[in-house]
């Protein structure tokens, strides 16, 4: 299989299982939302501040140094095995006698028990982690997608099962570790790795060169990420801090579901191509150009009805959720830009310099939050997340077209035939917002979002389909073949 139909049929798996576990996840995720109230989530998001950082710290890096190195023997498969599962035992015993403080800094008794069990998936992280590696530096992406729609049924049901017995926040904690659990034996059963206990300096020395940039790469942004739950939290509390995640996770919709699929495969390819910069320059920008194509609409779309969306699928306890919802989606564009780079610079052994942005954006996020949230509340908040990715975009993209030769002219066409469909679907939600009877986007939600949102998206699929651009024709044969509107 050549290079190019290898990236895309991993780009094919991995968007397949993305998909269908962000639409499990959603569709779970009404459910809960529906048995669960907005404080219930705020502790988990609580939580999941101080796990998902020191979480980072546990993998060292190393499974993506595994992934990223030319050449990976087993030995270092078990070097890795060895200092992770090191490292998440003695995380796990710091959260076990840490989880009273937890308690008392955000005043409920509850954080107490909830940490030492979320604590837990410390332990297995190193079983699962170097097993999904392997699966990574073999591209092997269809097992990994199979495993992830699999674990994401039974996790999904397991949370509701536990949310209608009255589970409450313990049913978000329990079908995690259960998820956890699934994985390890789903993998267990396709990746030949079996870790065994292996120490050897020079080995972790030079997994962890490359392994201690990405891990400060992760957490920069993980702070910048999460500056915003833990300052509504401590500030509002965490009914305030759940209906804001909400909001925002669902604005990441389309970037966990397409554009980190499509980053994974095309790392792999670009790490490979290390060596040869025009194949990575023509990598960065055909990927940023079909991000535009595939996941701006989705971003615009959400942007325009975010309140009958919250209203309708959620109902009506969650609409404060429509504004992070609205502000952080129209920040699409510049995501659809920012991400490629990421790619660009980790596969180029480029991730020091990457950190520095990443802390940077946190600290201004951390600053616009808090004062944004004095002065106008979540819609405040909201905008300070905007403005970190405003700051962070262009300066990426400066360090990233750096490893290669390039020019203004190749951003401008890898955006142009995008923008073209966009604006065609912009349109037409304005026409058929227009058309309608006023009032509808509040009273009749459903019908409002079937008929503005089916009407653009369907002339949007059409134009990209029978009036394709040049620059997308293949991209629109390859549909319509697939489609069977074309031979």
């Amino acid at each position: 299989m050549s290079a190019a139909n290898s990236i895309r049929a991993g780009i094919k798996w991995l968007i397949t299982g993305s998909l269908g576990t962000q639409i499990l996840q959603f569709a779970f995720g009404i459910a809960l939302a529906r048995l669960l109230v907005p404080e219930d989530f705020g502790f988990i998001v609580t939580i999941q501040i101080f796990t998902g950082f020191v979480g980072l710290l546990s993998g060292g890096g190393m499974g993506q140094a595994l992934v990223q190195s030319k050449d990976a023997s087993a030995r270092d498969f078990d070097v890795v095995f060895t200092a992770q599962l090191a490292v998440g035992a003695l995380i796990f015993i710091a959260f076990y006698f840490a989880a009273p403080w937890f308690a008392t800094t955000f005043g409920n008794p509850l954080y107490t028990d909830l940490v030492r069990v979320s604590a837990i998936s410390f332990l297995l992280r190193p079983f699962v982690n170097t097993r999904a590696s392997a699966l990574h530096r073999e591209m092997r992406f269809k097992e990994r997608s199979l495993i992830g729609l699999v674990v994401g049924v039974l996790t999904g049901l397991a949370s509701i099962w536990l949310a209608i017995v009255g589970a409450g926040p313990w049913s978000l904690i329990l079908s995690g570790i259960l998820g956890s659990l699934i994985t390890l034996v789903l993998l267990d059963r396709v990746s030949d790795r079996r870790p065994q206990l292996s120490v050897n300096m020079a080995v972790a020395r030079r997994l962890g060169a490359y392994g201690i940039k990405v891990s400060l790469n992760d957490l920069a942004s993980y702070f910048t990420k999460q500056a915003s739950n833990a300052i509504i939290s401590r500030v509002s509390g965490p009914s305030a801090v759940g209906l804001f995640n909400k909001g925002e996770s669902l604005a990441w919709l389309p970037f966990s579901t397409v554009s980190g699929a499509v980053y994974e495969a095309v790392f792999r390819a670009m790490a490979k191509a290390q060596d040869r910069p025009d194949e990575v320059r023509y990598l960065f920008y055909r990927m940023i150009m079909l991000m535009v194509v595939y996941t701006l609409p989705i971003y615009i779309g959400l942007a325009w009805m975010a309140e009958p969306f919250m209203h309708f699928v959620y109902g009506e306890k969650w609409l404060p959720s429509a504004d992070p919802l609205r502000i952080v989606s129209l920040a699409g564009l510049l995501i659809c830009i920012g991400h490629p780079c990421g790619a660009v610079l980790a596969a180029m052994n480029r991730l020091g310099r990457e950190v520095w942005i990443h802390a940077s954006q946190g600290l201004l996020v951390a600053a616009a939050c808090y004062y944004g949230l004095q002065a106008w509340g979540l819609v405040g908040a909201a905008w300070g997340i905007f403005a970190g990715i405003a700051y962070s975009t262009p300066v990426m993209y400066y360090l990233a077209t750096r490893c290669f030769q390039s020019s203004f002219a190749h951003l401008v066409n890898a955006l142009a035939p995008g923008l073209k469909l966009n604006l065609l679907f912009l349109g037409m939600l304005a026409v058929g917002h227009a058309i309608l009877p006023t009032g509808w986007r509040d009273t009749q939600p459903a019908l409002y979002m079937l008929i503005v949102g089916g009407s653009a998206g369907l002339a949007y699929a059409a134009a990209f389909l029978f009036i394709p651009l040049n620059a997308l024709a293949d991209e629109s044969l390859r549909w319509r073949r697939t489609l069977r509107l074309a031979r």
